[in-house]
């Protein structure tokens, strides 16, 4: 497997925010609508603001390399890992660096770390399954 780079962390975690936002609603067990359906005039659907959205929910694969991420973010701290996802929202550097009380340079230094934080932490799993996968086959030839 080819080692991992910061721009393919980072579109993981594009990737991993689109997938949450497609997931639908967590609702509280137990609670329902007990108002009747009315039925709404022309005029009043026309002038409604609330469009019924099409949702396209995502896919086993896409909920799993979500969880992946998750699992990534969990190795940052706690403010970095806000800064990841506000990046990950596409939010601009200077209001990113505005929520952290920095420039927005800085702030991107910050997100480059720690980015590289976690392909190092990505690469060394890899190498380590690697290894245990050749000790494996070197067991099975014996």
């Amino acid at each position: 497997m080819n080692p991992v780079e910061i721009e393919d962390v980072a579109s993981r975690f594009l990737h991993a925010r689109r997938t949450a936002r497609r997931l639908p609603r967590a609702g509280v067990q137990g609670f329902y609508n007990v108002w009747p359906a009315f039925a709404r005039t022309e005029f009043e659907r026309l002038a409604a603001d609330n469009k019924p959205m099409l949702r396209f929910y995502p896919s086993p694969r896409d909920i799993d390399e979500m969880l992946e991420a998750m699992r990534w973010i969990q190795w940052l701290p706690e403010a970095t890992r806000h800064l990841v996802w506000m990046r990950a929202d596409r939010h601009d550097w200077v209001s990113i660096g505005k929520r952290f009380g920095c420039s927005g340079k800085t702030a991107w230094r910050h997100w480059r770390y720690a980015m590289m934080h976690i392909v190092m932490q990505v690469n060394q799993e890899h190498q380590h399954q690697q290894l245990q996968h050749q000790g494996e086959a070197l067991r099975l030839k014996a």
